[in-house]
């Protein structure tokens, strides 16, 4: 027999309301569409948080709108007045991955090749 009793609960455990963050399940989707746009936005941009940061401030103000959270000041959520996402970084020339599948890859080569 477990020592935390019949169901596996501690006797006398006091539950704790849960830490901030945690919120309601948006059931009836009110938010939906404006998670759908920033997940989309965080795909787009290679899941860059602040290239996203408009709809995600969005979103946080149509939960608190609508009691899905508790309603709390923006600024303690880190947005400050008039927030203007930050710039999209510039996109990285990127390798030709295909090139190992055909060639090959030969462990050390690669520090002779950025030599060159």
């Amino acid at each position: 027999m477990s020592a935390g009793g019949a169901f596996g609960g501690a006797r006398g455990f006091q539950p704790r309301p849960p830490e901030k963050g945690v919120f309601p399940l948006d059931h009836f989707g009110e938010c939906k569409s404006i998670k759908e746009q920033y997940l989309e936005c965080l795909r787009q941009h290679g899941q860059d948080t602040e290239a996203c940061r408009d709809l995600a401030k969005a979103y946080l103000k149509c939960r608190m709108d609508r009691n899905l959270m508790a309603k709390q000041d923006l600024r303690d959520l880190g947005f400050a007045e008039g927030d203007a996402p930050a710039p999209a970084p510039a996109p990285k020339e990127k390798k030709d991955k295909r090139r190992l599948e055909t060639e090959g890859y030969l462990a050390g080569m690669k520090r002779f090749e950025d030599d060159q």
